[in-house]
């Protein structure tokens, strides 16, 4: 039942018994069950049945001919061994069918149909509207279902959950293999009912519920870390708060969004200037813009969380990993230096960036900048072999290449400055 046309053909065969079925029923009244003004006129009909036959036909057509194309995409990118998941999704064949059975359902009508004696098969046609409408929804459907299943996480999903249903229904558990779930005493480990990424912990009901259970609540996953299905979610000292409450307020989808989750954000821009600057793109200018909207998220002043949050009392309640000023410094530049270091253009723009957050961040926040700097000074000296070309790279352009001191005329104080900063 894998085959991507046997779903389609069963719909097909449905339709034209429908067809056949409630024409046969219209005889059977005397084309009475539903009134001309309901269904329209003889010509009427005839007339919106050959646009819906027709519509419907080219609409299956269209569909199937992206299918393909969208397919042949997701092989190249992916791997050519999706094929198989991507056409045995029983949504797009029910869409697929929907159409053709539509179209096998409005030709059978139209046989009904006298437009001499003003003969309507009222019934069969007012199905045949109601089967318009529903290709309508199904073309909508079909698009979400498609533009869901064609991302690279839908298409992991899609893989991972089928391998998962393998594994679990062919071989039987191994409890004796399953560690103790508990840890210390009077620790209570709360597992993951279902897999998924860690999308929103709502720390303040969190806090609440561990207020009312004189608990203290640990959340093990930080936010955007992927949780296997019944790996540990949450660990609980003291009280006992109910399972299903930590459950719903740490939520897991199927992947990471920044809606709640900053750092996948910055993941993203990372993995566009990374992509960018990769071959066969070798596109210098996107991976700048993607370093400057970088450069804009570090240069906010914000109170990082420290991960522990206490009630009204004052009693430490909750207790969640929170990613850190070096770790947010890491993230957004360790692997963007290194691509940047191979062009004058990004590793000009990387270094500005690196000089101005430098320019305004405490002390504190200071070493992680400074040894980014430092990194990307070294990576430039080692991809360019002439000292010309090694200073040009090392010199702060905000453009990258467009408004370095070396390239503009400033007046003689700012010249000075733009010197000195271009020279640390």
């Amino acid at each position: 039942m894998n085959r991507i046309w046997v779903l389609p053909a069963l719909l097909v065969v449905t339709g034209v018994a429908a067809a056949l079925g409630l024409s046969a029923i219209d005889r059977a009244a005397g084309y009475d069950l539903v009134p001309v003004s309901v269904v329209g006129t003889a010509s009427t009909a005839q007339q919106v049945l050959s646009l819906l036959a027709q519509a419907v036909l080219n609409l299956a057509t269209v569909v199937l001919s992206l299918t393909l194309v969208a397919v042949q995409l997701a092989m190249g990118q992916f791997s050519p061994r999706i094929v198989r998941a991507l056409q045995a999704d029983r949504r797009n064949q029910a869409a697929i069918g929907v159409f053709l059975g539509t179209f096998a359902y409005a030709m059978l009508a139209m046989r009904e149909v006298d437009d001499q004696s003003n003969q309507v098969p009222g019934l069969t046609v007012l199905v045949a509207y109601v089967l318009g409408l529903a290709c309508l929804v199904g073309l909508l459907v079909y698009i979400h279902q498609v533009s869901q299943s064609l991302r690279v996480g839908g298409i992991i999903d899609l893989v991972g959950d089928e391998t998962r249903a393998q594994l679990e229904r062919r071989f039987p558990p191994d409890d004796e293999a399953v560690p103790s779930a508990d840890g210390a005493a009077g620790v209570h480990t709360i597992d993951a009912r279902d897999s998924g990424a860690v999308v929103l912990i709502e720390r303040d009901a969190l806090v609440e519920a561990a207020r009312e259970a004189d608990a203290r609540v640990e959340v093990v996953p930080m936010m955007g870390d992927f949780v296997p299905k019944g790996a540990p979610l949450a660990r609980v000292e003291g009280g006992a708060v109910p399972p299903d409450v930590v459950r719903r307020h740490v939520r897991l989808a199927s992947e990471r969004t920044h809606e709640h989750d900053p750092a996948y954000g910055i993941r993203k821009l990372v993995d566009i200037a990374e992509r960018a600057s990769a071959d066969p793109f070798d596109d210098p200018t996107t991976t700048v813009q993607a370093i400057d909207r970088l450069h804009d998220c570090l240069r906010l002043r914000r109170r990082l969380p420290s991960g522990s949050y206490a009630d009204a009392a004052g009693v430490p309640r909750l207790l969640v990993r929170e990613l850190q000023w070096p770790g947010y410094v890491r993230l957004s530049f360790d692997e963007v230096r290194l691509v940047a270091a191979e062009n004058p253009q990004t590793a000009r723009r990387l270094r500005a960036a690196l000089l101005d957050l430098l320019d305004v961040a405490p002390q504190d926040r200071r070493p992680p900048l400074e040894r980014q700097l430092k990194l990307l000074e070294a990576a430039v000296a080692r991809n360019f072999d002439d000292d010309a070309d090694v200073d040009a790279a090392s010199t702060a352009d905000a453009q990258g290449l467009g408004s370095g001191p070396d390239l503009v005329t400033l007046p003689l104080d700012g010249a000075r400055r733009a010197g000195s900063a271009a020279r640390r």
